[in-house]
């Protein structure tokens, strides 16, 4: 494990970013570009380093930060680099939009997810990447799309709205958090004549459930299905391969364990489905080439850039870039194995405390997210005790009426705020269920 350049070049990054004050923290911003590539092995126990790593975050340690699933926080490199070009193209007043910083961020998107850059469009959110697809794929009345009953609102209602509107049916099917081969055999019996997509989350929202996406992409292939996987909750956490998976689509949020400015986003559309996928929202950046309204002339651009329209806020994509860059030379190997022990250890200790957890046991099937409940107790009383008591910042489960908790773990948590957990959780099922007796 070589951890020392990776150190020294962190602790060096660290004093300035011209006097800008952030969160009210006394630390400053560390300048974009002063990290080197960590080399092989980091030890998801090393302290040391994750500690350092804590450090370049703005966090504020008053509370116990524990909903990266929802939003994750950004490092100082991101911040600086975000400040930094608003002010420059600010000076200038230009958008700052050019073929070679996209093509340079894109390449760096394309590292994250397996791809190439010409399959990445920059987006604001996955909803947004959701929406292109879902409105673009060439569905009509009766076609049958395929998803979960633990599916996030973005990937509900864009379904929804789209059966409502013209007509597709959409076929629920629960998932197994005993076996992937179960949650493989649910979903295929939801599949008819009539099925056209399947859309599934690669983790859920609600259980933090890694779903058997390889496995899945070998059901849409076989049986020539569109195949689109909501991955909000997956990059920036685990190493993602969009080639292995075999989707023709993926989404995910710049703004979650990427730990990316708010407002940014990544969606990949497979090169062969392009030209299927309809970009229903163009404008410039949308096309190559020459156009002619009087004649017709027109083009879409060969690229997902397609997807892409308007003015965009370049400072948030160059801040989503460092934020990748930052989470790449950890390692995302490094990153998921750290992510995956904290949330490991929570898991035991929740189990030894005897309370109910609805996250899958199967150290393969399980993320950084754990989800669990105490028996008659209601999510938002337990939830309001953690934060209370405790300075816990979880997330109340209520989608697919699981009435529990959630915690997500990131690179900025320590295996001494899981034991905080574990205590909060400890006092709750004490004192709230014999107050509720």
């Amino acid at each position: 494990m070589k951890r020392r350049t990776f150190l020294a070049n962190v602790v060096h990054a660290l004093p300035v970013l011209h006097g800008f004050p952030l969160l009210g923290n006394s630390r400053t911003a560390a300048p974009g570009g002063n990290f080197v590539e960590a080399e092989g092995e980091i030890r998801p126990h090393d302290e040391a380093f994750w500690n350092l790593v804590r450090e370049q975050f703005p966090l504020t340690q008053k509370r116990i930060y524990l909903n990266n699933g929802g939003l994750g926080p950004s490092p100082y490199v991101v911040l600086d680099a975000l400040q930094s070009k608003i002010v420059e193209l600010e000076r200038i007043s230009e958008t700052g939009h050019s073929e070679k910083l996209w093509h340079e961020l894109k390449e760096k998107a394309a590292r994250v997810l397996g791809a190439t850059p010409e399959e990445i469009a920059f987006t604001r959110n996955a909803t947004e990447g959701i929406n292109i697809v879902c409105n673009g794929l060439p569905l009509k009345r009766g076609d049958e799309v395929v998803t979960t009953s633990h599916e996030h609102v973005g990937n509900t209602i864009t379904w929804l709205a789209r059966q409502k509107r013209d007509g597709t049916a959409v076929r629920v099917f629960e998932p197994s958090t005993q076996s992937a081969d179960e949650t493989l055999e649910r979903l295929v019996e939801r599949i008819t004549p009539k099925t056209r997509v399947i859309s599934i989350p690669h983790v859920t929202t609600t259980t933090g459930q890694i779903l058997p996406v390889k496995e899945i992409g070998e059901v849409a292939r076989r049986r020539d299905l569109w195949y689109f996987v909501d991955g909000a909750q997956a990059p920036g956490m685990m190493p993602v391969n969009v080639r292995e998976i075999g989707c023709h689509a993926y989404a995910t949020s710049g703004h979650k364990w990427l730990l990316g400015p708010k407002g940014t986003g990544l969606l990949y559309v497979r090169q062969d489905a392009l030209d299927r996928i309809e970009a229903k929202w163009v404008g410039a950046y949308s096309n190559v080439g020459p156009f002619d309204i009087r004649t017709g002339e027109f083009q879409f651009h060969p690229s997902a850039r397609r997807y892409e329209y308007g003015t965009v806020n370049v400072p948030l994509v160059v801040g989503l870039g460092a934020a990748m860059d930052f989470l790449l030379k950890i390692g995302l190997n490094n990153v998921w194995r750290r992510d995956h022990a904290l949330a490991t250890a929570l898991k035991e200790g929740l189990l030894e405390l005897g309370v109910e957890v609805l996250s899958p046991a199967n150290p393969r099937e399980h993320s950084a997210m754990m989800t669990f409940r105490i028996p008659g107790v209601e999510y938002r009383r337990l939830q309001s005790f953690l934060a209370r008591e405790y300075a816990l910042r979880t997330r109340g489960i209520y989608e697919a009426g699981l009435n529990a908790v959630r915690v997500s773990l990131h690179i900025y948590n320590s295996f001494e705020e899981v034991e905080a957990v574990l205590t909060g959780v400890a006092a709750a099922r004490q004192r709230l269920v014999n107050h509720h007796r």
